[in-house]
């Protein structure tokens, strides 16, 4: 069973995911040809490139972007620009929420906001023109910090980082296993359905 949040407590601080929730593959076109093109079925390619065990260990800080790639290229046996090409293919359908960006820069200042990614090395320079731009108070990317989601030592780091009390302290993410850590721990979880239904869940905590 989850904390119960002491009574009165209040939220001060509101952290979001990046991808799934922020960022978001909006058109799967350009994914679904490259899993025709190699026989995958649909998600297969995100499975390889996300799931894969360098990737894993990337997110800890452990290996490359370049690692990571390379072992894709090498698992679908690509040869001369082919990388570079699947590359621009597989993010080309990612969008960021601006609606949910907007949101979070209206947080400020009467609440702290912050951001909690699994992600590669290099991260936090290719989020920083979205991110940086919306001034969040909290960066934690798993692979700065040597641990990612749903460990609980990379909340303990976002609360710390916001300065809040999990009870004070509302996230969304769109797995359910990280929505599920971040209650146990006492955190406000919100699972990632829609940006309509995240900005109501939010909202509701914030009344």
């Amino acid at each position: 069973m989850p904390p119960i949040h002491p009574p009165g407590s209040r939220v001060k601080a509101v952290a979001f995911d990046v991808g799934g929730v922020l960022l978001r593959t909006e058109n799967q076109v350009s994914r679904r040809r490259l899993e025709l093109r190699y026989g995958m079925a649909p998600g297969g390619m995100a499975e390889l490139v996300f799931n894969n065990p360098v990737s894993q260990e990337a997110m800890l800080g452990q290996a490359t972007e370049a690692d990571v790639w390379a072992y894709v290229s090498q698992q679908l046996r690509l040869v001369n620009g082919q990388l570079e090409q699947l590359r621009r293919d597989f993010w080309a359908g990612d969008a960021w929420d601006k609606t949910l960006l907007a949101f979070a820069e209206g947080l400020r200042p009467a609440a702290r906001t912050g951001v909690l990614s699994n992600a590669w090395p290099g991260a936090r320079a290719a989020f920083g023109s979205h991110l940086g731009r919306h001034a969040f108070d909290a960066v934690v990317i798993s692979a700065e910090e040597g641990c990612a989601k749903p460990d609980e030592r990379i909340f303990r780091l976002l609360l710390e980082r916001l300065g809040t009390l999990p009870a004070e302290t509302v996230f969304v993410d769109d797995l359910s296993e990280n929505v599920e850590a971040a209650r146990a721990i006492g955190l406000h979880a919100i699972r990632f359905t829609s940006t309509a239904a995240a900005l109501d869940g939010v909202r509701r905590l914030l009344r």
